[in-house]
């Protein structure tokens, strides 16, 4: 997959992309509270079709299902993709779970564990060393997780969930030679069967929520925007990701759970007591450390590459 030329302009629209990404992704709990009275089950269900629906059609005006049928076609490829969508699926019922019944700080502390949980992530599974710094970051993060325990009485699964989730998630498809169009595509074609089965089954019930008022309601057009508010963030991630150096990204993607955060604190007015507070600063604490080390490396990497680039002027 080709990449485009690191001049000002791509610089530019990958900042915005990524800036309007992190910005929805933080913004998506006002809007499932604006459908709380369905249950996650079935808001996933309806995230799952649309979708599809929408992948469907801007992939066919695109260039079309090649990638996407290449990569179906190969089984061993196929049943990653579908571990993929389990793991997709996990996370946004969890998610939505959590910011319907009261628990956005927790989500976002979910989020602020992520990228601490991808340094571990790496050294387990794909043998990456850490640096003393990495180290120090994961600790910090290990210590916050505790102070959360202590204060709820019990592990917080919601945060652990999020992060566990889409940490594997994204080690899955960095093995998976598709972009974020063709994995999304696959990932919610894999999962469609069991969303329409689901909706189909609460139809049969008389308890879908989707046209129960007789018409086209508020509540119906909600769902029917969880396909775009699931694809358009997703989208422009990807514009950022192809167009930004990982250290730029690393430091966009604490913008979606810090304002999720403050969403949770100042607009549904969720507890933040000293513990919870002590934790977050524990948390914090690690990702100040982890985007200092990343900031160093990657500022290392550019001398170096300066140098390089010296030392081959003067020998041609």
């Amino acid at each position: 997959m080709t990449h485009p030329a690191a001049t000002p302009e791509n610089t530019r629209l990958g900042i915005i992309a990524g800036i309007s990404a992190y910005v929805i992704w933080g913004l998506v709990p006002i809007f499932f509270k604006q459908i709380v009275e369905i249950p996650a089950v079935e808001i996933i269900a309806h995230r799952v079709v649309w979708a599809m629906l929408l992948m469907t059609a801007l992939i066919g005006f695109g260039r079309g299902f090649g990638d996407a049928l290449r990569i179906a076609r190969q089984p061993a490829q196929l049943a990653r993709i579908a571990l993929a969508s389990a793991l997709v699926i996990s996370n946004w019922l969890t998610f939505v779970w959590g910011v319907n019944n009261g628990h956005i700080v927790e989500t976002s502390l979910g989020y602020f564990i992520l990228p601490l949980l991808n340094v571990a992530l790496g050294v387990l599974v794909l043998k990456e060393r850490m640096r003393k710094l990495h180290w120090v970051a994961v600790l910090c993060a290990a210590v916050g997780v505790a102070i959360e325990a202590t204060r709820a009485g019990d592990l917080p699964w919601i945060a652990l969930v999020l992060a566990g989730t889409f940490g594997i998630y994204g080690l899955l498809r960095k093995q998976l030679p598709l972009d974020a169009a063709s994995g999304l595509f696959l990932e919610t074609v894999c999962m469609t069967p069991l969303a329409l089965a689901w909706l189909g089954w609460l139809l049969y019930c008389g308890e879908g929520h989707f046209g129960a008022g007789g018409g086209l309601t508020a509540s119906d057009l909600y769902l029917i925007a969880t396909g775009p508010v699931t694809a358009i963030p997703l989208l422009l991630f990807a514009i950022a990701a192809r167009r930004l150096p990982l250290s730029v990204l690393a430091f966009l993607q604490y913008l979606a759970p810090t304002i999720a955060f403050l969403i949770g604190v100042r607009v549904y007015h969720e507890v933040l007591d000293t513990q919870r507070m002590l934790s977050l600063v524990a948390i914090w604490t690690g990702l100040a450390v982890y985007s200092y080390d990343l900031a160093r490396a990657s500022a290392a990497r550019t001398a170096a590459d300066v140098v390089d680039g010296k030392n081959h002027g003067r020998n041609i």
